[in-house]
């Protein structure tokens, strides 16, 4: 198992497959490095890092939850990338990973090649923090995966036509079982303290301005409840050159292994390369 120490001591779990050109795959809220595994098969010819954010998945727990922040996760993102040897990097940022790419852009600009944005904008919908916060840290009542499996559809919304083999793959992921007959979360419980306790954010909008001259996208699911039209639409705007998808039947997230997903992706790094 590959990790690496960051400057205040936490052990946290990456991975570093291919060569070619570096891409730092940032993941969702509560979510693993594990976000990427349905696209990895498309990005064969590039060097793809993923990492766990302290307090998930296999990476070490932070004592102090406080910590667990945008700027504290962007640095270890910048740790990584130097224990790695890796001078520059295109981001894949999918939900909050998205956030994260921006304050990279702010920390390290000249470190970071380019942005594609999963399914996030620089403006949260507030109905999507409220969905979030209704299970947020919450240690799930459902016993069994296959149980996961069939409420996850009805949890995540606006995804259609997802097969149940998809659903039983989410739900082996995102949740573990307990070793009492019941299943856990993947990720440090105080997380829900952490964001609860997010009381003043930057104003990201002029963090995604200052993406200028970077090659942007973003994947954009219809059914969404964090990126609205509106941010998408803004986004677009200010930024005519992004390359755009919209994705009929999907709700947040995207899997990445959508057709035109990928589509947009392979397009978006061909204007890095």
């Amino acid at each position: 198992m590959a990790t690496f120490t960051t400057s205040d001591g936490l052990s946290l779990y990456y991975t570093d497959t291919g060569n070619g050109l570096p891409i730092l795959c940032l993941s969702g809220l509560g979510r693993t490095g594990a976000d990427f595994r349905y696209v990895a098969p498309y990005l064969e010819e590039y060097r793809v890092i993923t990492m766990d954010y302290r307090g998930r998945g296999q990476s070490e727990f932070d004592k102090n939850w406080r910590n667990y922040t945008l700027a504290v996760e962007s640095r270890d993102a910048v740790e990584l990338l130097d224990h790695l040897g890796i001078d520059k990097a295109a981001i894949l940022g999918t939900s909050r990973g998205g956030l994260n790419a921006m304050m990279l852009g702010q920390m390290v600009p000249d470190r970071i090649l380019g942005v594609a944005f999963n399914d996030v904008g620089p403006e949260i919908d507030p109905n999507g923090i409220k969905d979030i916060m209704a299970y947020l840290g919450v240690k799930p009542s459902i016993r069994t995966h296959a149980e996961a499996a069939l409420i996850l559809p009805n949890l995540l919304g606006g995804f259609i036509g997802v097969p149940a083999s998809r659903w039983m793959e989410e739900a082996e992921t995102h949740f573990v079982d307990d070793g009492a007959g019941g299943l856990n979360l993947t990720y440090d419980a105080h997380l829900r303290d952490a964001v609860a306790n997010e009381t003043e954010s930057p104003d990201l909008w002029a963090f995604f301005d200052d993406l200028a001259g970077k090659p942007l996208c973003l994947i954009h699911a219809a059914g969404s409840e964090i990126l609205n039209d509106k941010t998408a639409q803004e986004m677009r705007a200010r930024r005519p050159d992004m390359i755009y998808t919209n994705l009929p039947d999907r709700g947040h997230i995207p899997f990445l292994d959508e057709p035109a997903a990928v589509t947009a992706l392979k397009d978006w790094l061909d204007l890095i390369q």
